[in-house]
């Protein structure tokens, strides 16, 4: 009978533990990145004048090439770690005949805000 009593007892320590253990675990978030990468090198390579191709070879396929907007090339970055904060960066290239004409290097408004 005493050892059946222990053994409860035992039993529920263990139960209390493994319990309490389950708190203090969090549980794994992967990292959600969509986009292109747009790093400070990247962008320090691109000049006025530059060739479509010659941006495509630095940067890669643009994320967006709007239809209405034919010489605009638009590069979204959105990275969404597992813990940690939310990073949104939005890089457009314009053109004119085919050469870079001007860059626009913007942030992109925080995730939740409304306008």
């Amino acid at each position: 009978m005493k050892i059946i009593s222990r053994f409860c007892q035992s039993l529920v320590l263990l139960c209390l533990a493994l319990s309490l253990n389950a708190c203090f675990i969090r549980p794994y978030k992967f990292d959600v990145k969509q986009g292109n990468v747009i790093t400070s090198e990247k962008v320090a390579q691109i000049e006025i004048g530059m060739t479509e191709d010659q941006v495509h070879y630095i940067l890669g396929t643009a994320m967006l090439q709007d239809v209405f907007h034919g010489n605009r090339w638009d590069y979204i970055y959105f990275n969404k770690p597992g813990y940690g904060e939310i990073t949104r960066r939005h890089f457009a290239v314009y053109f004119s005949d085919g050469r870079v004409e001007r860059v626009m290097d913007e942030p992109l408004a925080p995730v939740g805000f409304v306008y």
